[in-house]
């Protein structure tokens, strides 16, 4: 048992943290290839098809069952902090649906020889916090005893049929906008080498624990055409999940994508997850950078984020309705960022 008078922190538990531990985006391709589709159900809507966000199964004409579950290590050291932010994260991809979340279960791996039972307890009461301000329960789960601290959840959501929102959606001239800024993997790395500032910290809180809720009402709007959520590949690896699914190609302009501003500090500081790297590596070909993005740039967009924002395919002509929305349920950095053409591939200049 940790000697309590100098406390363990959370993070020197775990190789990684956040969405920045999920495993490379080559490496998990080469690992799914091998496992074959089978005949599935025309009501599976949603499944491993284009990397989706969340299985959706059709119950009946109006009704349709959302499923996803994501967990992780610490990215954090309060362990309260720690299961807020995974649970947002993880009833982020419901909201990236378009689905109204309607239940969870609780993911849990502890080391328990090593960390005390308040420490554990408070990862699951952060959790519970999150799922009391979704409006939904945590209807049970299953625990074992790990090496490294693990907590998600699984989550639960409906969502009408003709309401749902994929990713792979978008349309020629369709703009982009993206809900929340960029960094949140810079700051967790800058936390694991103890150089995090308390405002730096803040910020990370900020954004990693507001719940994605635009999600819900963008489903409504029938200029929305795709729809999913910024986690551990980055920027880049998820708008060309997008652009693959729609067989297009995405423009991103650099100076409209809202950036954390402690998280350009750390990275021109050479402060940067092994994630991002690896996220290069696994589809950075797909990528054209313009000759004035910087190496720091490139970190950010390949950043992975743990509860990052929205990302909106939508008509031009609706652009201000949906950037009206993010701005009236709290989202103030939400920006358009690009747009969808012809051809294929990610441009940012």
């Amino acid at each position: 048992m940790n000697d309590m008078a100098t406390p363990l922190r959370l993070t020197s538990l775990a190789h990684g943290g956040g969405c920045g531990c999920k495993i490379a985006p080559g490496v998990l391709t080469e690992i799914l290839k091998s496992s074959p589709l089978r005949a599935l159900p025309a009501a599976l809507l949603a499944g491993t098809t284009n990397n989706e966000d969340a299985a959706v199964y059709k119950l009946n004409d109006s009704q349709a069952i959302v499923a996803t579950t994501d967990f992780f290590t610490p990215i954090v050291d309060d362990p309260f902090d720690f299961g807020r932010i995974a649970a947002t994260n993880a009833i982020s991809d419901v909201y990236a649906m378009g689905a109204q979340p309607i239940f969870a279960l609780a993911l849990l791996g502890m080391p328990v020889n090593t960390l005390p039972m308040d420490v554990i307890q408070r990862i699951t009461a952060g959790g519970e916090s999150v799922c009391a301000e979704a409006g939904i329960p945590i209807a049970g789960g299953h625990s074992i005893d790990t090496v490294e601290p693990i907590y998600g959840l699984v989550v639960l959501g409906i969502v009408h049929p003709d309401k749902l929102k994929l990713n792979s959606g978008a349309r020629a001239d369709d703009s982009l906008i993206l809900g929340k800024p960029l960094g949140v993997g810079i700051l967790s790395a800058a936390l694991k080498q103890g150089k995090l500032s308390d405002e730096g910290y803040q910020r990370m809180l900020e954004y990693t624990t507001k719940l994605n809720r635009p999600g819900v009402e963008l489903s409504g709007m029938s200029g929305v055409h795709a729809l999913t959520d910024v986690t551990g590949f980055g920027l880049a690896g998820h708008l060309l999940e997008m652009s693959r699914g729609a067989k297009l190609a995405a423009e991103l302009r650099w100076s409209d994508i809202p950036v954390i501003p402690q998280a350009v500090d750390y990275v021109k500081a050479g402060i940067y997850t092994g994630a991002s790297t690896r996220n290069w590596t696994g589809y950075g070909a797909e990528v054209q950078l313009g000759a004035g993005i910087a190496e720091w740039q490139k970190q950010l967009l390949t950043d992975p984020q743990t509860s990052g924002g929205l990302l909106v395919a939508c008509a031009p002509e609706i652009e201000a309705e949906v950037l009206a929305l993010f701005a009236r349920q709290g989202f103030a950095d939400a920006r358009r960022i690009g747009s969808f053409k012809a051809g294929s591939g990610l441009s940012v200049v």
